[in-house]
């Protein structure tokens, strides 16, 4: 069963889905179902998110702005349309450079 306020064959704009707050970090589903899902993550410059783990295998992609994104420790710099792979239950932070929105692509094993 697929979870989703969206219908099948509409079209969006992605970016345009959330927006960004200055009392948090802003999250929305797209969809989700039993193997994973898609969301979107939107941040003003300076907010972060600290470290923790996903349970599913996850691409992360830059839709505006650049985020830092650190893995294991090791910090990496990404800004819009470029994107990382990062293995499930894998330590990481986000920290946004600039007001940013980003996608998850999350997929279980």
């Amino acid at each position: 069963m697929i979870d989703t306020e969206y219908k099948f064959g509409e079209v969006h704009i992605l970016a345009n889905q959330i927006e960004s707050g200055e009392d948090k970090v802003h999250f929305k589903n797209i969809f989700s179902n039993g193997n994973g899902g898609v969301s979107i993550v939107a941040f003003k410059a300076g907010q972060a998110l600290d470290t923790h783990t996903a349970p599913a295998e996850v691409m992360v992609t830059v839709l505006e702005g650049e985020i830092e994104f650190t893995m294991i420790d090791k910090p990496h710099h990404l800004k819009a349309g470029e994107f990382m792979l990062m293995g499930e239950n894998v330590p990481h932070s986000v920290k946004a450079l600039k007001d940013s929105k980003v996608m998850l692509t999350k997929i279980k094993a």
